[in-house]
């Protein structure tokens, strides 16, 4: 849920990256904060203790627009993959306006993709949110994995309705060379926008303008 300051005239949203573990998720921000413009960005940031971590930082979108006097900022984050940090992940996506899922195309992780995906939706039913209100994307990360898992595949196990019976946005990646980071990104901040725009209580209404600023 956008976060509303009035003293500042901030929209504040919250995007999670979620994914098994060194599926690309860090690989992600780590590239998108190298292409944001340093007046325009957060530092990037572990939150870390011995055995978790959780990265995170925040940006204004690149030739943001106010709206009413408002203007509109995102905070990015990730989300341990590993099983065992499940509550972290849930606190995590508290609140969350919208999702991106890093899929890793490796062959044998196909399953752990599965399972990983789902315990995201059930995490978000778990915070009280319902997945098909919730916008979220797709990435087929590693698709210069050698053997990589077929896309018809991914979208088999991954884009099959679970999320609240929808179809999802979905883009094949290499995020190490930056390959569709930005377009990942911005297909679910649109659609954050979009749905913003379309919430009367809103403070403001999102142009397309800002909708297309982030990966322009």
């Amino acid at each position: 849920m956008a976060l509303i300051n009035h003293e500042t005239k901030e929209v504040t949203f919250k995007i999670v990256y979620c994914g098994t573990p060194l599926g690309g998720k860090t690989t992600n921000l780590t590239h998108i904060h190298t292409k944001v413009d340093e007046q325009q960005r957060g530092d990037l940031v572990s939150l870390a203790t011995s055995t978790d971590r959780t990265l995170f930082f925040d940006f204004l979108p690149v030739h943001a627009t106010e709206i009413n006097g408002y203007q509109t900022r995102f905070q990015l984050y990730t989300v341990p993959g590993q099983v065992h940090y499940n509550a972290t992940r849930q606190l995590v996506l508290h609140r969350a306006d919208g999702l991106v899922f890093v899929a890793d195309s490796t062959p044998d992780r196909l399953e752990a993709n599965y399972h990983s995906f789902h315990a995201m939706i059930q995490n978000v039913r778990n915070n009280g949110a319902d997945p098909a209100r919730l916008p979220i994307t797709l990435q087929y990360n590693k698709r210069d994995t050698p053997g990589a898992t077929p896309t018809s595949e991914l979208e088999r196990y991954l884009n099959n309705g679970a999320a609240g019976g929808v179809r999802l946005p979905a883009f094949e990646a290499i995020a190490t060379g930056g390959q569709n980071v930005l377009a990942t990104l911005n297909s679910v901040t649109q659609e954050v926008l979009r749905r913003f725009h379309g919430n009367a209580s809103a403070p403001q209404q999102a142009s397309a303008a800002q909708q297309q600023a982030l990966a322009s």
